[in-house]
């Protein structure tokens, strides 16, 4: 079991610190989201939710408007930003003190989500490789940047992903991007290994195997495996029935030095972060 060193985010001029873990509630304003009860479209919906992510202790929401499904239907970005804008106007009507998280890949609809309505950072999948204009739009705007791995498209990455050597292949491409954005000026930076995107079952186990290795970055880990395929498939379930083993997976990731859980079920991933931190606090030797 790791010893987390302090690490720190500037999120709107405060810098919060990332050595007890934090929890990001996920809020897809799209029609397709692999989770089918993720799915809001509604004003009503998306306040509910926006005080629900809230009230259960959640330290971001994460709006994303283009879901990133294998196989997902390509969304124009006219069709995104709308999507984003009347989100964001219910965050901000609704409670406008929580910092929030923009899952997008484009940098226009990046940068209209931070000058228009003040979100905080920027969840990048493709950690610019779907637009080119993303690393210099984030460098100007000046917000934390979370870049992930993903071999391939939405559209194709799971379509049969190989790789020579997965840990070796996942260090070079982050390495590369670091060194680009920390050329550009770009100061917080956040990790998101890709659970699920473009790698299998035993890929995805294996990953989460040797998360601790990222420590080798000194910057902070976000792990995204919320009731995704790498738990149901295991388990022969669906995503409606798979937050035991979110929880359960979600809480091997804390032991391993995840800085951030984004999830769809706020309550179960805060209580996992405090029995990891109430069982390290009570550490003794055996």
């Amino acid at each position: 079991m790791m010893n987390k060193e302090s690490k720190y985010i500037n999120v709107k001029g405060q810098l919060m610190d990332l050595s007890e873990p934090r929890v990001m509630g996920i809020l897809n304003v799209t029609p397709d989201s692999f989770y089918s009860e993720s799915r809001l479209q509604t004003v009503e919906k998306i306040a509910a939710r926006v005080v629900e992510i809230v009230n259960e202790g959640a330290d971001f929401i994460d709006i994303g408007a283009y879901s990133s499904r294998p196989n997902a239907d390509h969304v124009s970005l006219e069709e995104e930003m709308n999507r984003l804008r009347m989100g964001l106007e219910v965050i901000t009507d609704v409670c406008p003190s929580i910092p929030i998280s923009v899952d997008t890949f484009r940098a226009d609809a990046a940068r209209m989500c931070v000058e228009e309505y003040g979100a905080a950072l920027i969840n990048d999948i493709s950690a610019g490789e779907m637009d080119s204009e993303m690393f210099s739009t984030v460098a100007g705007l000046g917000v934390p940047y979370i870049i992930m791995h993903m071999k391939g498209t939405p559209q194709t990455m799971q379509q049969a992903p190989h790789y020579d050597n997965l840990m070796k292949e996942i260090f070079r491409y982050f390495a590369r991007k670091i060194h680009q954005l920390y050329e550009l000026g770009v100061k917080d930076l956040i990790l998101d290994p890709g659970f699920g995107f473009g790698k299998t079952l035993e890929h995805n186990y294996g990953l989460m195997g040797c998360l601790e290795d990222f420590a080798l970055f000194d910057l902070p880990v976000l792990v995204g495996i919320s009731r995704k395929s790498m738990i149901y498939k295991l388990l022969d379930g669906t995503p409606e029935n798979a937050l035991n083993g979110t929880t359960a997976l979600n809480t091997i990731a804390l032991m391993k030095g995840a800085d951030i859980l984004r999830v769809h079920d706020v309550k179960e991933a805060v209580e996992a972060v405090r029995i990891v931190r109430q069982m390290k606090s009570c550490a003794i030797d055996c």
